[in-house]
């Protein structure tokens, strides 16, 4: 019973996908190597236990609701965009390796383009990456 009330205090965790389809942060992820696709799933793991009680170092906001999942492996730096909804779901869109100081913009504005897809095909009730 104590393991139920747990999963319960958990957030879901959905990946965005396109209306094809395809999944940017599924094909980034694949795009890693072995060990930096296991980091990145074990701290989407722990996004899924804390969400929004995790800080920093894991994660920090960027603009207009867009976080980013900090995740390093070596010297390997990659971020994870996602946004939160109602009822403790967590939408992850895009990922990216870092490789400037600041966070690009454009990587924010895809984040906020997937968010914006994915809530107008939800309101119209289709697939929407669920």
């Amino acid at each position: 019973m104590a393991k139920q009330t747990n999963q319960t205090q958990q957030f879901k965790v959905t990946i965005y996908e396109k209306q094809d389809g395809s999944s940017p942060l599924k094909d980034f992820i694949t795009s890693l190597n072995a060990q930096f696709q296991a980091r990145t799933l074990r701290t989407i793991e722990l996004l899924r236990e804390r969400g929004n009680e995790l800080r920093e170092p894991y994660t920090k906001h960027l603009s207009d609701g867009i976080f980013e999942l900090r995740i390093q492996s070596g010297n390997n730096i990659a971020r994870v965009c996602y946004f939160f909804m109602v009822g403790r779901n967590i939408i992850l869109t895009n990922g990216f390796v870092k490789k400037t100081q600041k966070t690009p913009q454009s990587e924010i504005d895809k984040a906020k383009e997937y968010r914006a897809d994915y809530l107008a095909r939800l309101q119209n009730g289709g697939n929407h990456g669920l």
